[in-house]
C-alpha cells in the first residue's frame, strides 16, 4: 500500500484505527490460512479461506477512502466515501460472522478484530462530523 497521503492524515486517529485493523486483519489472515490452506479428505477445499482474504482486502480499502473523503470539497462526494466506508465495516464484520464457524484456532482472534471495527464505526461518527 504505497500511496502519497497528506501528513495531517496520518495523526487522524480513525486514519490511525485504519492502519490498526489492517495489520490486525493481515495477521488473523496469515494464521487462519495456516489452518484453512490444506485439503478436505475428499479433495475439496474449505471455502472459509476466501473469507479470510476478503477481511484483508477490505481492511485496505478503508485508508484510501478516509484519504479520498479528506481530499473531496463537495459534501456529496464526502458522503460517498462515508457511504464505502460503512459498507466496508459491513462487510469486514459479515466476513468475521462468517469465519466464526471455520474449522481453526485463529478464530479465537475474530472477536479483537470485530471490536477494533466497532471503535472505527465510533471514531467514524465523530470524523464525519467535523468534515
Amino acid at each position: 500500500m504505497n500511496y502519497n497521503i497528506p501528513s495531517h492524515l496520518s495523526e487522524l486517529p480513525i486514519y490511525q484505527k485504519a492502519m490498526e485493523i489492517l495489520v490486525l486483519s493481515r495477521s488473523i489472515s496469515t494464521y487462519l490460512n495456516q489452518d484453512l490452506s490444506y485439503l478436505r479428505p475428499d479433495g475439496s477445499e474449505d471455502t472459509d479461506i476466501y473469507f479470510s482474504g476478503d477481511i484483508v482486502q477490505q481492511s485496505e480499502s478503508l485508508a484510501p477512502e478516509i484519504v479520498k473523503a479528506e481530499a473531496e470539497r463537495h459534501s456529496d462526494n464526502k458522503h460517498k466515501h462515508f457511504a464505502s466506508l460503512e459498507r466496508l465495516i459491513y462487510r469486514l464484520n459479515l466476513n468475521c460472522n462468517r469465519l466464526q464457524h471455520c474449522n481453526s484456532n485463529g478464530k479465537d482472534y475474530l472477536p479483537i478484530l470485530q471490536k477494533e471495527l466497532q471503535k472505527f464505526k465510533r471514531l467514524q461518527r465523530s470524523w464525519m462530523m467535523t468534515l
